[in-house]
């Protein structure tokens, strides 16, 4: 997360205060359709309700609206657009996608309160040196350095007030605009999706869940000189603020300008970590954030930060992920369907046509590992193969369904850490690293 330079704006703590927003944004997007439907009539052409709604001006109001009420109402935004297109309609996904952890500052005031709420009125007597002014401010909460009193360099990661009572209810407010928007068809049920990410935003914004977390890593990685992890102060930490080391670090992307082999050795590290995470560990950090790593040039050495969106895997999704990239390797369709049904990414009941598509779509994304060599991922025309077949899926929505919850997820981590890759411009044998799990 960079440096937040934006307006500080009070957050909607109130559960009328967010649904006034969510009206108030549902209001705008309804104004801007009719705008621009008249706009279409005036030029004599007959108006969609898609067109009239994926505008640049919506597209505009949506993000910033959502970025204004932070929460989950940001972070559920962010968890739908998943970088992959294949459970929403591209253009939802493209608007969403929009939304990065990007928010704005709250206020002196609001934050003052908040740390009155947690350490008392002498609260300032704890930490020496506190910066007003954030480092970073995302969807739940703002990062600020300090000194401890043993003046060590510290952050506290402070939560937005309200954002952990007002989850059911944005999440809610959200899914009712996706439904009448009319761009969700009717046959994909999302409420397994909305009760486990509600599941999954009440746990993010716990501190001491997500200091738990940061402790198991600490302990799996700490021996592993590839990577630095916060050192976390448990006497600090509440469920609104989460307390730990400072760690320096240059963003991910500064790798992009180093030589190739250290580009290429980075994010083998990186993608070895996600495969280990899913195959060995049952538990992955699954936000692709590329804010969520640095680099530390005079090491080498890789900088984990942010838990809060660890999940608990179970086996048998890693036993799945297996057969499914076993079966690609070895080039043998029918394990490879069976794998896919299981995950949840082809219906049972879509017709034959639908399947093939389904089928040729995954064995696409799978490029990647098929080949037993190093992948050339800024030389790839993959997302863009991808793409151009997505759009053939478009005719089969009466078969679209959503994967269980925990799939979504690690599709989500995969197309980040692809996007990565990309943005690195590096060289990945990844059927090498993954065969070590297999």
């Amino acid at each position: 997360m960079t440096k937040d330079k934006r307006k500080n704006r009070s957050v909607p703590g109130s559960r009328l205060g967010r649904f006034s927003r969510m009206a108030k944004l549902a209001g705008g997007v309804a104004g801007g359709m009719l705008a621009e439907g008249s706009r279409q009539l005036a030029a004599g052409k007959r108006p969609r309700a898609r067109d009239m709604l994926l505008t640049p001006a919506n597209a505009r109001r949506v993000t910033e609206e959502l970025s204004k009420m932070r929460g989950a109402a940001m972070k559920f935004g962010q968890i739908l657009s998943m970088d992959s297109g294949d459970l929403l309609p591209r253009e939802l996904t493209d608007i969403l996608a929009r939304l990065r952890d990007d928010a704005h500052p709250m206020p002196t005031t609001q934050l003052q309160q908040v740390l009155e709420k947690n350490y008392g009125k002498d609260w300032q007597e704890l930490f020496y040196g506190f910066d007003f002014q954030p480092i970073a401010a995302a969807s739940i909460g703002q990062v600020h350095r300090a000194l401890s009193a043993e003046g060590k360099d510290i952050v506290l990661k402070i939560q937005y007030p309200g954002v952990a009572n007002s989850i059911n209810s944005d999440i809610d407010n959200i899914a009712t605009l996706l439904r009448i928007s009319g761009l969700l068809p009717d046959s994909i049920d999302i409420q397994p999706l909305l009760d486990d990410a509600k599941r999954q935003l009440k746990d993010e914004a716990n501190y001491l869940i997500e200091s738990r977390y940061l402790q198991a890593f600490t302990e799996l990685l700490g021996q592993d000189k590839r990577f630095v992890l916060p050192q976390l102060l448990a006497d600090l930490t509440t469920e609104d603020v989460l307390v730990m080391s400072y760690v320096s670090g240059e963003p991910i992307e500064f790798t992009a300008q180093l030589p190739q082999d250290e580009r290429d050795r980075v994010m083998t590290v990186l993608i070895e970590l996600m495969f280990r995470e899913l195959l060995e560990l049952h538990m992955a950090q699954t936000d692709p954030n590329f804010a969520n790593y640095r680099y530390r040039p005079d090491s080498g050495q890789i900088v984990l930060l942010d838990f809060g969106a660890t999940r608990h895997l179970p086996p048998e999704l890693a036993n799945n992920y297996r057969q499914l990239i076993k079966a690609a390797i070895a080039g043998k369709q029918q394990p490879l369907i069976s794998a896919a049904e299981k995950l949840g990414y082809l219906n049972k009941e879509g017709s034959e046509d639908y399947k093939q598509l389904i089928l040729e779509m995954l064995q696409m994304a799978l490029e990647p590992i098929i080949v037993d060599k190093p992948y050339d991922f800024a030389a790839t025309e993959l997302p863009a193969r991808m793409a151009e077949l997505a759009e053939s899926i478009q005719q089969f929505r009466q078969f679209w369904q959503s994967p269980p919850p925990d799939t979504l997820y690690i599709h989500r981590k995969l197309g980040g850490m692809f996007l990565l890759a990309n943005r690195l411009g590096a060289r990945v044998n990844l059927q090498r690293i993954i065969k070590q799990f297999l």
